[in-house]
């Protein structure tokens, strides 16, 4: 099964994601998935894990390409998603799932 399926299938569901990512093991509620300059992206929130850049309490937003995600797993948990953004997510331009609210 691919990234890709699983992401979506992570979207649709409101399932938490475990990953590995640019090396480092990240726990992620994925918001949107779909492609940008003919790339498969994913806006996901990080809530858990490990990242170069720390993470924010309550989480922080993260633009994955997906050719670089592995070992994907997806889980119950609760949803995490913040409300402080304040500009239109840039990461996909043409999604194949989004996040139904």
């Amino acid at each position: 099964m691919s990234s890709t399926f699983d992401l979506v299938q992570a979207v649709e569901q409101k399932k938490q994601v475990t990953c590995t990512y640019q090396g480092y093991h990240r726990e992620l509620c994925v918001h949107v998935v779909g492609w940008k300059n003919g790339r498969e992206q994913a806006l996901a929130l990080q809530f858990a894990g490990e990242s170069s850049s720390g993470l924010q309490p309550g989480g922080s937003w993260r633009c994955l390409v997906l050719d670089e995600v592995s070992n994907v797993s997806l889980r119950d948990g609760p949803w995490h998603t913040r409300n402080d953004h304040s500009q239109p997510q840039t990461c996909v331009d043409h999604k194949a799932a989004e996040v139904a609210y």
